[in-house]
């Protein structure tokens, strides 16, 4: 009895990380179920045995991914302990970046989500995007706060500016090692992106090096 569970639990799991890498790449309507049964190399029948719904199983994907980022977030809000508001934001920016890094499907879903006006779309951004980014925009606001010289920006312009210049260099990962022959997935260049990026919005590329 328990083999069984523990052998549903991990088909459900294959099915689960396939279908995210899935719908990242092909976008909703053209990651099929057949096609997500044939990667993960299951009976198609299993989806909706443990899923019900293709909807469903974007859904419960989606919340997966979003449960990492939120466990990485967290990770930051701990390591930057009682720091001030500046080191805490360089801090959660390094852990955004070290996960996107490392979860190129998650920009993927949401560049592929993002530009459509749909249900998933609103679902995506009142369940998850919207928690999110209010930790990350809050922080924002008391870092500037606290330094007389920063540039304050509007929340929309702060989301979308940072949003891009954390994502893209992964997002086009491709480009980039054309363009450059440098691999951004490269822990050093991970790195020295974050540096760029805690510069760029904060002024001082050493904030949070540590965490």
């Amino acid at each position: 009895m328990f083999d069984r569970i523990t052998d549903e639990a991990t088909t459900r799991e294959r099915i689960l990380e396939v279908a995210l890498r899935a719908f990242a790449e092909l976008g909703f309507d053209g990651a099929s179920t057949r096609s997500i049964a044939s990667r993960a190399g299951i009976n198609q029948g299993l989806i909706p045995y443990y899923f019900g719904t293709k909807d469903a199983l974007w859904r419960e994907a989606v919340t997966r991914a979003f449960t990492r980022l939120n466990d990485a977030l967290s990770g930051a809000v701990q390591d930057a302990g009682a720091a001030g508001s500046r080191e805490r934001l360089a801090v959660l920016i390094r852990h955004y970046l070290r996960f996107v890094a490392a979860h190129p499907e998650f920009v993927m879903l949401m560049n592929e989500e993002g530009k459509r006006d749909s249900e998933r779309m609103r679902w995506l951004v009142d369940t998850h995007v919207r928690s999110v980014m209010d930790v990350m925009t809050s922080l924002y606001e008391a870092a500037a706060g606290d330094d007389e010289r920063a540039v304050r920006l509007g929340t929309p312009h702060f989301q979308y500016l940072f949003v891009g210049a954390t994502s893209a260099i992964f997002h086009q990962a491709p480009e980039c090692r054309r363009l450059f022959g440098v691999d951004p997935m490269d822990p050093k260049v991970v790195d020295a992106h974050a540096d760029a990026i805690v510069l760029l919005f904060l002024g001082d590329a050493n904030l949070g090096r540590e965490a």
